[in-house]
């Protein structure tokens, strides 16, 4: 099968859950088909460099959004302001890539196309030829952070971007050959939302390369961590409601112990956080997450916001890392509560569950290893892959139903 597969951009440096979702299927789906990789291009090396990993032939188009802290920025918001399209869709446009995606498409042939992420949509020439791989149901996200919004102000900001991206979602579900979603219930989300027909396939792990070593480290680690992209709004607001509501109650029972906030770009609402906290780390980008895992008494996952599946939770899983989350943080995942997770989503609850696994190794130890069993026999990369390559090679339905 000869493949393009559109993305808005390169999978290294790998370090949010969707790069590496994407990485890993194509990996695998790399061994047995052509695979043409286009995505636009922030000039970082590594990104173009390491595609031979997953694709047969890559095609970079340079483009670079405004950082959230420039003016640049600040002019974005104020020219979406009169934009039917949400602003973190619109800020992607690019005519170059449009062109380049309507060049391959008419010049290469494909058997099937992938269009990657919702956002890869506003520059896909013909949607209704692709399919829509949705890693999140996005305006579910945005209603969630107009749920949570701490002002006035933000709240009317959100619930009006969420109505722009429940409008320009609904339209590229609909016009699409193909919705494939990443879990059942985001699957059953966008066919209520939308009335279209979509596929799932579930979340994957590479069980082995998350394995705990041999030596070198504790079987029972200490302290809390917390894994994930600190640039992505969802993380920032679960960990500063743990912060400001959990650990609190958690540190009148263990005052020193360790939590470690490990993710890139952290901004300055979670700097700030280690202020009058001696005890709370964070480390910014890192090289490997694993150590962090491995040195760890229990992974958290206190999120309030949230869409599609949590890489980071069968990653802690494959670990051997007991795993405490809220309902909306382990939504979608094959998970079992007091079994495979403790799920808690009062601040009580969540601070009485993290205690109970830092200091009882036995009940962590009994959860870690389901968990790791689980996931090591249903959810390998080469399952997940196999099931959307089905996907792909099957005739598409009509998406509306």
């Amino acid at each position: 099968m000869k493949l393009l597969w559109a993305n808005s951009g390169f999978l290294h440096p790998t370090t949010r859950g969707g790069q590496i979702r994407t990485l890993e299927m194509l990996r695998q789906l790399h061994r047995r088909h052509e695979i043409h990789y286009a995505a636009l291009w922030d000039s970082e090396p590594e990104g173009v460099r390491r595609t031979s990993e997953y694709s047969t032939r890559a095609f970079p188009v340079a483009f670079r959004t405004a950082s959230k802290r420039s003016p640049s920025f600040a002019l974005e918001v104020a020219a979406g302001a009169f934009s039917s399209l949400p602003l973190a869709i619109g800020r992607w446009r690019c005519a170059e890539f449009r062109n380049t995606l309507a060049k391959l498409i008419r010049e290469e042939n494909y058997d099937a196309m992938v269009c990657d992420f919702l956002v890869t949509a506003v520059n896909f020439p013909e949607i209704e030829k692709a399919v829509l791989f949705q890693h999140n149901v996005e305006s579910v996200l945005w209603e969630r952070h107009s749920e949570t919004a701490p002002d006035v102000l933000r709240r009317k900001y959100f619930r009006a971007q969420a109505r722009r991206m429940r409008a320009f979602e609904g339209d590229v579900c609909r016009r699409a050959a193909r919705v494939i979603a990443v879990s059942e219930n985001d699957a059953s989300a966008i066919a209520g939302r939308f009335g279209v027909a979509c596929a799932s396939v579930p979340t994957g792990v590479d069980v082995d390369a998350f394995s705990r070593p041999p030596t070198g480290v504790e079987e029972q680690g200490e302290g809390l961590v917390f894994i994930g992209s600190m640039d992505w709004m969802p993380n920032i607001d679960g960990m500063v409601w743990f912060v400001q509501e959990v650990l609190p109650l958690i540190r009148a029972r263990r005052p020193a112990m360790p939590v470690t906030i490990v993710g890139r770009r952290p901004p300055p609402a979670i700097r700030a956080l280690t202020a009058s906290d001696p005890h709370l780390h964070i480390t910014g980008t890192v090289p490997d997450v694993r150590p962090h895992l491995w040195n760890a008494a229990v992974s958290i996952v206190p999120l309030r916001i949230g869409g599609g599946t949590r890489i980071k939770i069968y990653e802690a899983m494959a670990a051997g890392v007991p795993v405490v989350s809220t309902t909306i943080g382990a939504e979608g995942l094959d998970v079992a509560d007091g079994l495979t997770i403790a799920l808690a989503d009062t601040p009580e609850e969540f601070a009485r569950r993290c205690l109970e696994l830092a200091a009882d190794a036995t009940i962590a130890a009994k959860i870690g290893r389901a968990a790791r069993e689980m996931v090591a026999a249903r959810y390998s990369w080469e399952q997940v892959s196999r099931v959307f390559e089905q996907l792909l090679m099957q005739s598409p339905e009509p998406a509306v139903q």
